[in-house]
């Protein structure tokens, strides 16, 4: 599903990136370990077209996405890439269906469409009952999991997340963990993560360590 060659990033003097080779297949959860510093979320931002490496070629589906210009990618990202970060990132003037619609709004699919799936992302979630409340009327998780629907309504291909439970107590972890799997089992959802939480790091498919800019083999 997404194959990376020979990716190098440089920062100045310093190379982050020592010509990383990474393989995804549809479906999979992916975790992506190391101390900090190890290149860990400069790989995930690349793979998610955040950021662009300085050599290396990127995949999907076989299609050659790390020749695609500004425009083409944000495209790209806009309908097959969902985000979630540590920090939630959500718009504190906004509610959480209002939230969890805008990257539909971005994609300009009919608003009807983006709120009803909004809806049903938010029901799924468990948050029926918190959809019109702002970001700072809700707790730590339930701000996670509107993230997490934000990330999911225009049915991306594939979600990274970095350190999705590392702002959150250990209930809460818990519970998004549980989630990230049961998002996989029920959709083929695949996911690609960078974390230091050990535990989640066990429960994934396959767990890819990284010292010093390389994935260990």
């Amino acid at each position: 599903m997404i194959e990376a060659k020979g990716i190098v990033k440089n920062y100045g003097n310093l190379r982050v990136l020592k010509g990383v080779d990474i393989l995804i297949k549809k479906g999979e959860v992916v975790a992506i370990t190391g101390k900090s510093g190890a290149g860990k979320s400069t790989l995930l931002h690349i793979l998610g077209t955040l950021d662009q490496s300085d050599e290396g070629t990127i995949l999907f589906e076989d299609n050659d996405i790390s020749k695609y210009n500004n425009k083409e990618l944000a495209k790209f990202r806009n309908s097959e890439i969902g985000f979630i970060f540590q920090f939630h990132y959500l718009l504190p003037e906004f509610t959480a269906l209002e939230n969890v619609c805008i990257p539909g709004f971005i994609a300009k699919k009919p608003e009807s469409e983006v709120i009803e799936e909004a809806k049903k992302l938010l029901d799924y979630l468990g948050l029926t009952d918190r959809m019109q409340h702002k970001p700072g009327a809700l707790s730590g998780g339930e701000q996670q999991r509107v993230s997490v629907a934000r990330a999911l309504i225009n049915k991306p291909s594939v979600i990274f997340a970095d350190e999705p439970s590392g702002n959150l107590d250990i209930q809460s972890s818990q519970e998004l963990h549980s989630l990230i799997f049961k998002l996989r089992n029920d959709f083929n959802q695949t996911f690609v993560l960078v974390t230091h939480n050990t535990d989640l790091a066990k429960m994934s498919d396959r767990c890819l360590e990284m010292r010093d800019g390389q994935i260990l083999v």
